[in-house]
């Protein structure tokens, strides 16, 4: 565990005060109060420490060690006094991180890794990897238990951030510096000769088991990093050595369940999660982790990933109960603001998980059709992981799909005639047929509220997505470094690198077009469509939206020329998703999947299901676009061109409606009844087509793309 990092040096930096210039009565001391701190006796410590302090008063390392071991004291839950009292050291020696470059300042190196690990554990990873870093640079003077503290910390907090290559170039030096240790006190052994006793063999043992500990952790840190990095191979190679080292403890099983996860075996990672013994691990007052909590997300995780949303979100709820749980044992804190983080112990201060449950739960009912209860977990997950521009995206989709209303209210019983005759008025020779409308533009969403306020309407999904759009990488091209330091204050997986940011890019401009079209902004819906065309990495289901709606936008801005280019059907070739990067979100400290495609999950319906009824849908609104033009003729025979290439059942109304518009302008008045009693576009004409089963064909709406939560592994520390 990170604090007990912490204890451990801040005193073992009181031992390194033995410089020259001390009497022999300081070394004494300090030694006593060491060897009092590691046999866990703190009140003798803090006796041989006060001592020390009254000989010598301007040593702030003496004040350094008397707060740490006060700490440890205190079972680890004094964390602001001990926060406040590194503040003022540093203040006290007048010492800033930014400025630390040279020998002077590796003295202060104990004050900044103590801060460091406070800063670990209030979630503030940022500052603590720049302190981190700093550290890391000077860490040739550094004792070895002392580096090595330094660089577990960095890997930490490395893969905390999603920047698994550094964390994996950590790791290797980690291992050559073990490596040189075993060689150097392998040396110093032989030097030794025939003197050898009890004490040495048991020093040599411990020695032995601390480094068998050490390669463990590295190689559970490696799988970490290498489940990040979605690099199977070597992923395989690192579990055969974590299961080698630490056998079947909790963590290893969780990380071969994540491995099997990633690569679609989805039984086998159940059964590896069941196969854990949650009762001997030590519990989260130890170690900040409720396994409990972390066993039933990943189980709703591959649920989800096998399509049985349903499951899935039942999982989700009992590990936000456990969560739940695990928070009312550790109880609310002090409610004195300066000792908010006090009265429990520090590691505990990362065992909440819930606004990572609560992503994971949004994403999950999203899938299932539930957009409102959706929304309402994604709107409390932001307040906290408000960079995340994925997660904008998701309460956007929230909106669009809770105001577009299901496909059975936008196509009103389309197959059928009552879906086309509103009524039938008059008897005889005056007997007439009223039409039902089919607009739904310039739908007012609000009633005059503000835009701002968090409800699933139009004009809240424009601004997430705006939001979304201004929270991506500018350039697109910025080094690894960038992304990975961009991003650490998301949602686990939210690694936003080249490949990744250009996917949801593509998303966000699709659905934004979308809403601006909806919300009756014809400039800005055209301005999004052409951007999104524009993107170099673009899936064929997009471009296909992308043309679709910069027609719709140009046909209100009366520009129909120029909506007869986009409509052509030689633009459509493509129509999969085709996004080479898995649309990914959730929690920190869990891995992500990556062969979740295959897994069985259907393609969402609103999606032309082939190449060819996305061409009969660009036929039908060119036929549109052609009559506003007034040239019939053309539009006539758009939409004979895309009646031969479906079946007569799967043509939608309003190419039925427009079929009618067209031969009343003829002057077709019978024929136009006929098409209305038969429901057919071409009453008089049997296609060949006809005996072909064709999918059912439906309207486009926007892209909603499929987000995948996150796995969680068990960290150890």
């Amino acid at each position: 565990m990170a604090a007990d990092k912490a204890a451990d040096q801040g005193t073992e930096k009181h031992e390194g005060a033995g410089a020259s210039g001390i009497t022999d009565q300081e070394k004494e001391l300090s030694s006593s109060a060491l060897q009092a701190f590691q046999a866990g006796n703190y009140d003798a410590c803090l006796q041989h420490l006060n001592t020390l302090q009254d000989i010598n008063k301007d040593d702030y390392k003496i004040t350094l060690n008397t707060a740490v071991a006060e700490f440890c004291k205190s079972n680890q839950t004094t964390t602001d006094n001990l926060r406040q009292t590194l503040n003022q050291l540093k203040n006290q020696v007048h010492s800033v991180v930014e400025e630390m470059d040279g020998l002077d300042d590796v003295e202060n190196s104990m004050l900044y890794y103590n801060q460091a690990v406070i800063l670990y554990h209030l979630r503030q990873y940022t500052e603590a990897i720049s302190v981190g870093e700093k550290l890391y640079q000077f860490i040739e003077p550094f004792e070895e238990k002392f580096a090595q503290a330094v660089c577990f910390l960095l890997v930490d907090l490395y893969l905390l951030t999603y920047q698994a290559e550094k964390a994996l170039h950590l790791l290797a030096v980690l291992e050559k510096m073990i490596s040189q240790g075993n060689n150097n006190s392998k040396n110093g052994k032989n030097e030794s000769g025939n003197n050898t006793n009890k004490d040495s063999s048991n020093q040599k043992a411990e020695s032995g088991a601390l480094i068998e500990v050490a390669k463990s952790k590295i190689h559970q840190y490696k799988v970490r990093a290498y489940i990040q990095m979605k690099s199977l191979k070597a992923c395989k190679r690192e579990i055969k050595s974590v299961m080698n080292t630490a056998g079947n403890s909790a963590p290893s099983l969780f990380l071969k369940s994540n491995f099997e996860y990633l690569r679609g075996n989805y039984r086998k990672a159940v059964k590896l999660l069941n196969s854990a013994n949650i009762a001997e691990h030590p519990g989260f007052m130890k170690t900040g982790e409720c396994l409990r909590c972390m066993f039933w997300n990943n189980l709703g995780c591959i649920h989800f990933a096998m399509g049985k949303h349903n499951l899935g979100i039942f999982y989700f709820k009992k590990a936000l109960q456990e969560n739940d749980n695990a928070c009312a044992q550790l109880g609310t804190g002090s409610s004195d603001p300066g000792k908010k983080f006090s009265g429990r112990p520090m590691c505990t201060l990362l065992t909440n998980k819930r606004y990572e449950l609560l992503y994971n739960c949004g994403i999950q009912l999203l899938h299932i059709g539930r957009p409102l209860a959706a929304f309402e977990c994604l709107i409390e997950a932001v307040q906290v992981y408000h960079s995340n521009p994925r997660l904008w995206l998701r309460i956007a989709e929230c909106c669009i799909a809770a105001n577009k209303g299901t496909s059975e209210q936008e196509t009103k019983g389309l197959p059928s005639k009552k879906g086309i005759v509103q009524s039938i008025v008059g008897q005889g020779y005056h007997r007439k047929i009223v039409l039902a409308s089919q607009s739904i533009q310039n739908v007012v969403y609000n009633d005059g509220q503000s835009s701002a306020i968090p409800v699933a309407s139009m004009e809240f999904a424009a601004i997430c997505l705006r939001n979304a759009l201004l929270l991506l990488p500018e350039d697109q091209q910025e080094p690894k470094q960038e992304n990975g330091s961009k991003t650490n204050n998301q949602l686990g997986g939210n690694t936003e690198n080249s490949e990744s940011s250009e996917a949801c890019r593509c998303s966000i401009l699709a659905c934004s077009a979308y809403v601006a079209l909806a919300l009756g902004d014809n400039l800005m819906a055209l301005n999004h469509a052409d951007k999104l065309l524009q993107q170099p990495k673009l899936s064929g289901s997009l471009k296909f939206l992308g043309h679709l709606y910069a027609a719709e936008a140009l046909i209100s801005l009366d520009r129909i020329s120029d909506a007869i280019t986009h409509l052509n059907p030689e633009n459509v070739t493509d129509v999969s998703l085709g996004i080479s990067s898995n649309d990914q979100d959730q929690g920190s400290d869990k891995g992500e999947n990556e062969a979740m495609e295959s897994s069985g999950k259907q393609t969402p319906q609103c999606y032309p299901s082939s190449v060819t009824s996305a061409r009969t849908m660009m036929l039908f609104n060119l036929g549109s676009a052609y009559c506003l033009r007034s040239e019939y003729d053309k539009a006539r025979k758009c939409l004979h061109q895309a009646a031969s290439l479906i079946h007569p059942k799967e043509i939608p109304p309003e190419a039925i409606l427009l079929a009618v518009y067209l031969e009343l302008q003829n002057g077709n008045t019978q024929l136009a009844l006929q098409i209305i009693k038969r429901n057919q576009l071409l009453p008089s004409v049997k296609t060949l087509s006809d005996m072909r089963k064709k999918p059912v064909f439906q309207p486009v709406h926007s892209i909603q793309p499929i987000q995948m939560p996150a796995f969680t592994t068990v960290q150890r520390k």
